[in-house]
């Protein structure tokens, strides 16, 4: 048997991995500027994550949610703590996909609607609703058509009224900054907007977390950029288990929890936990949310004041994207082949994205600026 091809793979065989660094089969290092898709966000192989994981292992690694798990509990309350959403109630997943799929089902449950808006660009996952509210026409098979979603642009606060006044609308959904689609930032007060637009309607609001969140642009969650925004759903997952297949829902304390309403087989599992409570751990103790907006702000300053071949750079904190006048593949082929630098590309071929584990120092974002320096110059001379 072999895999089902459906991945173009980097020539990369990672084997170990520490902080920010990987190690492939011929030993060879490579600065991690990428995490894995914004998934790794306290590091590579973090020795308390080993640690929470190990120890829990040889407790035990997994029961049903058919049992009292309290280390589910633990994790519902530091997590309430650490983002500011102690009031709000928590449902543990799997994935991002999971996550967004169970916030539309509850937001359809409790306004008894079936519609959906979402944005262009967005991309919200794999599974059949998180595909149907996905603006990618390449992943949507039939079997994901059914679904009543209305896309509309980013930023046009008009047409998402003039949708929510045909009285169908269950949810209104939008990542804190759209990541597939190169780092794409909405205009401050459009999520406050959509706040009020969706109150105003009956309609649920969902702040996509899974790429913008724990962390990762200064602030717990993106959406906390803008002052007195408290969404009816926030999805996670990604950076949440470092690694670890972990999701979530944040759930606002007006929408009602009922036996069998949800559920899932794998989400929440005492090694889940583990790896999520270390993640909470290392973030606070080490400081990672303010790493992550300093570094973020010395990055972007540098690549738009010593940068003038890169025409737009976007972003917060750790999560960037910045374009090229040209196909950005040759350049990421590059920065791995010769400089050994790991970065992302986006739904547009000409960006480039910047998603480091939130650990990252000056001084590796440093070499990556370097290093793309003698990219660009190498490549003018061809």
């Amino acid at each position: 048997m072999q895999l089902f091809d459906v991945y173009p793979l980097m020539n990369v065989t990672p084997e170990k991995a520490s902080g920010v660094y990987l190690w492939d089969n011929k030993d060879q290092k490579y600065l991690d500027l990428y995490g894995g898709h914004a998934v790794i966000s306290i590091g590579h192989s973090h020795p308390h994550y080993v640690q929470r994981i190990s120890e829990q292992l040889n407790k035990i690694g997994f029961y049903s949610n058919s049992v009292q798990i309290p280390l589910q509990n633990e994790m519902a309350t530091k997590l309430g703590a650490l983002s500011g959403y102690e009031s709000y109630n928590l449902f543990l997943c799997n994935s991002g996909a999971e996550a967004n799929e169970n916030a539309l089902k509850l937001a359809s449950f409790e306004t008894g609607k079936p519609g959906v808006i979402a944005f262009h660009g967005a991309f919200h996952g794999r599974t059949s609703g998180a595909v149907a509210i996905t603006d990618n026409k390449k992943i949507v098979a039939p079997f994901n058509s059914g679904h009543k979603v209305f896309f509309e642009a980013l930023g046009d606060l008009e047409a998402v009224e003039q949708r929510l006044k045909g009285g169908e609308i269950a949810a209104v959904i939008i990542e804190g900054i759209q990541g597939v689609n190169g780092i794409q930032v909405a205009e401050s007060g459009f999520l406050t907007g959509l706040s009020t637009l969706t109150k105003k309607y009956g309609a649920k609001l969902i702040l996509d977390e899974v790429q913008s969140g724990y962390g990762r642009t200064g602030k717990f969650f993106a959406h906390q950029w803008e002052e007195a925004l408290s969404p009816d759903l926030i999805t996670i997952a990604k950076g949440m288990g470092n690694g670890f297949p972990i999701g979530g829902v944040l759930i606002h304390p007006d929408i009602e929890a009922k036996y069998g309403l949800l559920g899932t087989t794998f989400g929440g599992n005492h090694l889940a936990c583990a790896a999520g409570l270390a993640v909470l751990e290392v973030l606070e103790e080490e400081k990672l949310m303010a790493n992550a907006d300093t570094l973020g702000e010395f990055l972007m300053r540098e690549l738009k004041d010593g940068f003038p071949e890169i025409p737009a750079i976007r972003g917060k904190g750790l999560m960037i994207g910045f374009d090229l006048t040209e196909e950005a593949a040759g350049y990421r082929s590059e920065l791995i082949s010769k400089h050994h630098i790991f970065t992302g590309s986006a739904a547009s071929k000409n960006t480039i994205r910047i998603l480091p584990p939130l650990c990252v120092k000056q001084e590796e974002l440093q070499l990556f600026l370097k290093s793309f320096r003698e990219v660009i110059n190498s490549r003018k001379t061809k």
